[in-house]
Parts: structure tokens; C-alpha cells; sequence
């Protein structure tokens, strides 16, 4: 217990970044659940989110659909890519309205920025008013991926993170870093420390899809890669404290 205290006294580093970008899967709102939304998780990430926000960095986030509707899944069984892209991006706007939901109930301010207009549940996406936005402290959620098939949201978190002058992409996975397979399948898996661009493309590394990467590599942006099941592993990392993998 007492080591809990001494850990909870102990004051956060100040963070390296002023304005970042959290991508996360749909997957990772399900919880130990096969598909959908398990709230106490959505709460628990919402907690990580607010947690970095009160150390006053300009958040802005990017969550997948995969948890409700996968396009690539969707086409697989025949139906038109373009329609199950489509659905797919839908599914990103549900999360994203839960996301809201969970950050301002904890007071957090967000808004629902999305690439389909749909006036009624949240804002369409204006670049301009997307910074504003950042810069009065407001938590900005990109949903409907780019507005265009065959885009994955890890192309439109990519694509946003450029175009709001991020200074990083925090990646949220299951295991706390970048390895050369598979950790949860193969006991020998290596963890990298850094790794190039170039090298997750080379190596296929599953961090980003190819476009994504080729994306960041062009603009400068590190990808970092990180456990988001650490209890407070966000703020760490952003404090440049805890293990991650930095691609850059």
C-alpha cells in the first residue's frame, strides 16, 4: 500500500508534446466482448484521455468501426466494397458519439468531427474550425474515416494528424510496442525500441497499412505505439515514461 501511495504522490513529468493524436481500434472499445461496446471500457479510455488532457495537451482522436462493422469483412462476403466501406465508416460515428459521451461525462469538452455530414448528431468537417477547436482545450473526434471507400482509418488518423499540425500519433494496441511477429501467438517475439518507416514497410510490420505509414514517413510524423490497456500507460507515454515503440 504504501508503495501505491508513494507511486500516486509521485508528480507527472511534464508532457513532450502539446497537441497529439490517439488512434485506437473499434476492438478496443469491446472489452473481453465478441463485438459492440462494453461501457466500462469506453469509460476506462475515456479516463486515460482526460488524464492527458489535464496535463494540457491538445487531444484529437480517431477510433476504427471493426467492434460493430468491418468494410474489408463486409466485401468478403459479397458485398460491394464501396457499400461495406461505407457501413464501416457509420460504425466509426457510433463509436465516436460514445466516446463523447463517456469524456463529457467526465468533463470533459469533445466534439464529433465527421467526413460525412450528418448536421443533426455532429459537426462536418471544416479544417479551420477543427483547430479552433483544439486550441480552446476541446477533445476533437474524427469519425467516418476520410469520407472515401477504400481509405482505412488508419489512413484518415494519419491524414488528420498532418492536417491539425499533430506532433505525434499515439497508437493504442493490446501489447506495448512494435514487434518482428506476432507476441500474442509466437513466445519469441522481439519488441523494437525504434523502428524506421521504411522498415515497417520493408518487414510488414503491423503497425499502420502501408498508406498510412508511407503517409507519416512523407510529413515527418512519428507513430508511437503503446499498450492502452496500462492503467495510466497514456499519460506515461506521452511523458515519454513506460515502454513503447517510436517509428519514425
Amino acid at each position: 500500500m504504501g508503495e501505491i501511495a508513494e507511486a500516486e504522490a509521485r508528480p507527472t513529468p511534464p508532457p513532450r508534446y502539446s497537441r497529439v493524436l490517439l488512434k485506437i481500434s473499434g476492438e478496443a472499445l469491446m472489452g473481453d466482448q465478441g463485438y459492440g461496446l462494453h461501457p466500462p471500457t469506453v469509460n476506462r479510455i475515456a479516463r486515460e484521455v482526460k488524464s492527458v488532457h489535464d496535463l494540457g495537451v491538445e487531444i484529437c482522436m480517431v477510433i476504427g468501426g471493426g467492434n460493430i462493422f468491418r468494410g474489408l469483412s463486409g466485401a468478403a462476403q459479397g458485398m460491394e466494397r464501396t457499400t461495406a466501406d461505407y457501413m464501416g465508416m457509420l460504425a466509426t460515428v457510433m463509436n465516436a458519439l460514445a466516446m463523447q459521451s463517456a469524456l463529457e461525462t467526465l468533463g470533459v469538452f469533445t466534439r464529433v468531427i465527421s467526413a460525412i455530414p450528418m448536421d443533426q448528431i455532429c459537426e462536418p468537417y471544416i479544417r479551420r474550425r477543427a483547430v479552433r477547436h483544439l486550441e480552446k482545450k476541446r477533445v476533437c473526434i474524427f469519425a467516418a474515416g476520410t469520407g472515401n471507400p477504400y481509405f482505412t482509418t488508419d489512413t484518415a488518423a494519419t491524414l488528420r494528424a498532418n492536417e491539425m499540425a499533430c506532433e505525434a500519433i499515439f497508437k493504442g494496441t493490446k501489447v506495448d510496442g512494435v514487434y518482428d511477429k506476432d507476441p500474442m501467438q509466437h513466445a519469441d517475439a522481439v519488441r523494437f525500441d525504434r523502428v524506421s518507416y521504411d522498415d515497417c514497410l520493408a518487414r510488414h510490420l503491423k503497425v499502420m497499412d502501408a498508406s498510412a505509414i508511407a503517409l507519416a514517413r512523407d510529413n515527418d510524423l512519428p507513430i508511437i505505439v503503446f499498450s492502452l490497456d496500462e492503467p495510466g500507460g497514456f499519460a506515461g507515454i506521452v511523458a515519454g515514461q513506460g515502454t513503447y515503440t517510436i517509428v519514425d
